[in-house]
């Protein structure tokens, strides 16, 4: 569990990264807060009491990210390498299968740092946000608030749609519900139950995660119109809607364009050779 201090230097230290080099981290805030106690996902580096170097590790089944970063005065010192060292042992202690190294697109340091590491280039991640366009119709399609009757169509959507065993998707599941606030709900096509959603509301704006439809029903213009499901209820809420998706699912980019959805930001992804 981080403390009231912690969360407040890095998103200081966060703060200065940023301005200095012109992009956006991803330090998943939403985890970040709610930490718990005695885990070992955060690694801090100290100069004269002041935090100048931060590493968190994200775990999301049968792989962790890594995202971190180092004060523009004091790079160049191994701080990060130690950060990143520690890090990766402590994954490895997990049995984690794979290590990506997240990075803004944009920044320079970055980029330079990774070519010190073995790594290969894994995908690139879209930060989307949607710009007001009429949606296409829902019809035939409701979302619902999940429960627990729903958990086991809620593990085999990320086992067959995100690549994760049925133990790893079931103990994500669990622990997610666990340690976050989003909502939770079950995509219905014509009553059926066939696909999922999570949708956080951050300071004032709704963030859509893990969509996703069963393969057997994909096609069908379902995932659309659960979008435009989504889409008309926080537009009612007057909140701006945004989202994440992989570059590499050419189909989800092109879905979510459709439902006018622009790209703003952009997030690469590094697999360390373990």
């Amino acid at each position: 569990m981080l403390t009231e201090k912690q969360l407040k230097e890095i998103k200081e230290l966060q703060a200065v990264c940023e301005r200095d080099g012109g992009f956006e981290l991803k330090l998943n805030w939403d985890m970040l807060a709610a930490r718990k106690e005695g885990s070992k996902d955060d690694f801090f580096h100290y100069e004269n009491e002041t935090l100048v170097g931060f590493l968190g590790l994200y775990g999301f089944g049968n792989k962790v990210e890594l995202c971190g970063m180092v004060h523009p005065d004091w790079r160049r010192r191994g701080i990060f390498t130690g950060l990143l060292n520690e890090a990766i042992e402590e994954a490895k202690n997990r049995g984690t299968r794979q290590i990506l190294l997240n990075a803004p697109a944009g920044s320079i340091s970055a980029k330079g740092f990774l070519e010190t590491v073995p790594n290969r280039y894994h995908v690139t991640e879209y930060q989307m946000k949607w710009d007001g366009t009429a949606p296409p119709s829902s019809e035939g399609v409701t979302l619902r608030q999940s429960t627990n009757q729903d958990n086991d169509l809620e593990v085999r959507l990320e086992v067959e749609c995100f690549g994760f065993t049925e133990l790893e998707a079931a103990a994500f599941h669990r622990v997610l519900k666990e340690s976050s606030n989003e909502n939770y709900y079950i995509i219905e096509a014509n009553g059926q139950p066939v696909g999922k959603m999570r949708v956080d509301h951050p300071n004032g704006e709704a963030w859509i995660y893990g969509f996703a439809i069963l393969p057997e029903f994909q096609g069908k213009g379902i995932g659309r119109k659960a979008l435009s499901w989504i889409i008309a209820k926080e537009d009612r809420a007057g909140r701006p809607l945004f989202l994440e998706v992989e570059a590499k699912n050419a189909h989800a980019l092109g879905l979510y364009e459709s439902c006018g959805f622009k790209s703003y930001h952009a997030q690469d992804y590094y697999e360390y050779s373990l």
